[in-house]
């Protein structure tokens, strides 16, 4: 199977970012290796990657191993990665990014991204709670982050920086701040819900969309028996029937040709494989609209438990 050409879209700051990457969410130490070695033998160049997945040093020995196996030169890579809620203090960003690097074994990252708007406490766990299981919050503001972030970039820590959940509103904030502009803010998109409102809008402001759980995140560890499964819906298997592809390729295929970054985890070969296989059809605009129409504020990851959060970023419309 002959790796096919994955487009490249161009970043506010002039840096290139290649459409189709692999997430590493939820993909275990033991599976990711193999997993990035099979993704990027196969043709992937951008693995979007975080400190708190707790899998860098094995995201890491999967590069090392295909570069010095000749596959990849690093400048062919696209590594992301992102900063924790426990570090949004101005004085751990760049310590904290040094262990991500030191973690993945590179030089730089090409883009990293405040992970969450929400601050937890610091200088403990990466998911401190009380007695009672309640998540303990810090009160940085993340404003006071992104300053740290624009430094990264000045020192050659990673090429590009952007934000990750957050809403219109605190983009803006982030933006009134800003000498360095986020590039991308990666969020949950899928057609339940589908962040129209929110890709228009950071168009408008030359902020890409990188849309996680493309898939409906079925493996999510908190989903019930009786979710809406995105990819056992009838209208996209019914879509995938017609067009001869699996319902991933659909759901994969519907957020590139709406301009997005997109990154469909998984640890399976065959998948990894067949995921990457969506550039060889195009959906119709009349398909593109039907799935457009499943838009239902079908969020996945809700986070509910943080809801209080001064900072939680789903209170919103968009």
């Amino acid at each position: 199977m002959s790796a096919p050409d994955v487009p490249y879209l161009t970043f506010n700051n002039g840096h290139k970012v290649p459409a189709f990457g692999l997430g590493t969410w939820k993909s275990k130490p033991g599976e990711v290796t193999q997993a990035v070695k099979d993704a990027i033998a196969c043709g992937y160049r951008h693995i979007d990657c975080a400190l708190v997945y707790g899998n860098e040093p094995e995201v890491g020995e999967a590069i090392k191993a295909k570069i010095a196996d000749g596959t990849v030169k690093r400048e062919d890579l696209f590594i992301t990665s992102k900063l924790w809620n426990t570090y949004h203090s101005k004085n751990l960003v760049i310590p904290t990014l040094k262990e991500t690097l030191n973690n993945l074994g590179l030089e730089y990252l090409d883009l990293y991204l405040i992970h969450w708007p929400m601050g937890y406490k610091e200088g403990g766990t990466h998911f401190p709670a009380d007695e009672n299981g309640k998540t303990l919050y810090s009160d940085v503001d993340y404003v006071e982050t992104w300053p740290e972030m624009e430094k990264a970039v000045e020192m050659g820590l990673t090429r590009s920086i952007g934000i990750s959940n957050f809403n219109k509103h605190q983009t803006e904030r982030i933006l009134e701040v800003a000498k360095i502009l986020p590039v991308t803010n990666q969020v949950e998109c899928h057609p339940y819900l589908n962040q129209k409102k929110l890709i228009e809008w950071s168009a408008s402001k030359k902020i890409l969309i990188t849309a996680y759980s493309p898939l409906g995140s079925p493996d999510r560890p908190w989903a019930k028996p009786d979710d809406p499964q995105l990819m056992e819906d009838p209208k996209i298997v019914a879509l995938a029937e017609k067009y001869k592809k699996t319902p991933a390729q659909i759901l994969i295929r519907y957020q590139l040709q709406r301009g997005l970054i997109v990154i469909p985890k998984s640890v399976t070969k065959s998948r990894i494989e067949s995921n990457i296989q969506v550039f060889d059809f195009e959906l119709s605009d009349e398909d593109m609209k039907a799935i457009d129409s499943f838009d239902c504020n079908g969020r996945a990851l809700h986070l509910t438990w943080v809801n209080d959060h001064p900072h939680f970023p789903f209170h919103v419309e968009f």
